[in-house]
């Protein structure tokens, strides 16, 4: 129920602590899966205290229960171990402090934690997360490149000896983290958002060490996954030996089989540059010598033709035709021209002979009246009529004269 108050009106401290206590007594026994993360277990003491903690997330709770509840389980169960514990809320009310009283104490073994990891893997699958497609491209030579590892780790060690040796000028940025225990997921998805909000880094290697399944386990914390999948820088994963394989491994843009894999798949090796850039350079001059040696050969089998060898030849064979042609138009409209001269003679002299003037040469006159109008019969002119008479050699004006 909830309780009514005012600032006129508040609850004292105790109160509050005791309604706090009254409703977490209601809760009743859990089973609560974490992490220890402290335990203590003081001589002669018949408590034993530990701190149990959500390795995906920054949150602990304080656990106590009776040294005969420990004791069951601890040969198995140390710092850094995951259990599962049957407890129940108390409330802690002089400090206002929550805690849990573990009555059974179990620890979680390897083949549950697969089986979990197997359902979590299933569950990010089935979200997309380790699509290829997903799956960013590495640089060809990246110039600054993080690196999440362990503090003075062999992994580092690895990474950074052979990325040097293959390219001297390659640049680290490193973050030491822990790489397994309670506080190792939290730092190693800080150190990952880190080196991701760096412009200036190319790719992220997140490298460890062989180990248990239970030392691997911060590598496949969903936490982690997810940080990675939402990196825009692409990131490496070299976690393990070859057989070793986290989730990590799925979500990663590149697996790398060991930490100096790792360093073989991210830097290029410059005596292996060199020598492609040579190879290279030796097969374009072969091509460009190939090339020429073949236009070469055309160029040559070109000039041996005839048409190129002796260019003039077919002007000459074309100037011979050109000639006879001319010859033959010649000759052709020298013939035309004779045969219009003879008709244009022929006809001309009929013009002539049936023409006027040639009636008139013969001593023929031409009578014409003052109108223009020739005469062609005695009915047509009058006595004393004046008309013209035209002759070869001129005309003349005459008078008609008429006999009775």
């Amino acid at each position: 129920m909830a309780v009514n108050t005012s600032a006129d009106a508040p609850l004292p401290v105790g109160e509050i602590s005791r309604l706090i206590g009254g409703w977490i007594d209601r809760l009743g026994a859990v089973w609560v899966e974490g992490q220890i993360t402290q335990l203590s277990r003081r001589p002669g003491a018949g408590v034993v205290f530990l701190t149990l903690r959500d390795p995906s997330h920054d949150i602990s709770v304080s656990v106590t229960c009776y040294r005969q509840v420990f004791d069951a389980v601890a040969d198995v169960v140390g710092e850094g171990a995951r259990v599962v514990v049957l407890a129940k809320p108390e409330w802690y009310a002089p400090r206002g402090q929550l805690s849990l009283r573990a009555a059974e104490i179990r620890p979680v073994g390897v083949g549950e934690l697969l089986a979990r990891l197997e359902q979590l893997k299933k569950s990010l699958t089935a979200e997309g997360l380790f699509a290829p497609e997903r799956k960013k491209a590495l640089p060809f030579l990246p110039q600054l490149i993080g690196l999440v590892c362990g503090r003075a780790s062999a992994a580092e060690r690895d990474v950074l000896e052979n990325a040097r040796h293959r390219w001297p000028a390659v640049r680290f940025e490193v973050r030491n983290v822990p790489v397994q225990g309670v506080h190792a997921v939290a730092q190693v998805v800080q150190a990952v958002k880190e080196l991701d909000a760096t412009d200036a880094v190319d790719v992220i290697i997140i490298a460890r060490g062989g180990g248990s399944v239970e030392d691997l386990l911060p590598f496949s914390d969903e936490q982690l996954v997810r940080t990675v999948a939402a990196c825009r820088t692409p990131v490496v994963s070299a976690i393990g030996h070859e057989p070793d394989t986290p989730l990590l491994d799925y979500v990663a843009d590149l697996r790398a089989s060991t930490p100096t894999d790792a360093a073989k798949k991210v830097v290029p090796d410059v005596g292996e540059e060199y020598e492609r850039v040579r190879m290279l350079r030796d097969r374009a001059r072969r091509c460009v010598q190939a090339f020429v040696a073949r236009e070469e050969r055309g160029l040559a089998q070109a000039l041996s033709r005839p048409s190129i060898e002796n260019p003039h030849r077919m002007i000459d064979e074309r100037a011979e035709q050109v000639t006879s042609l001319l010859d033959r138009g010649r000759r052709t409209l020298g013939h035309l021209l004779d045969r219009a001269e003879s008709e244009l003679t022929h006809t001309h002299a009929r013009v002539v002979a049936l023409s006027p003037a040639a009636t008139l040469q013969r001593g023929y006159a031409v009578l014409q009246k003052a109108d223009g109008h020739v005469v062609r019969g005695p009915g047509e002119v009058a006595a004393d009529e004046a008309l013209r008479a035209r002759v070869a050699e001129g005309e003349f004006n005459v008078r008609v004269d008429v006999q009775e």
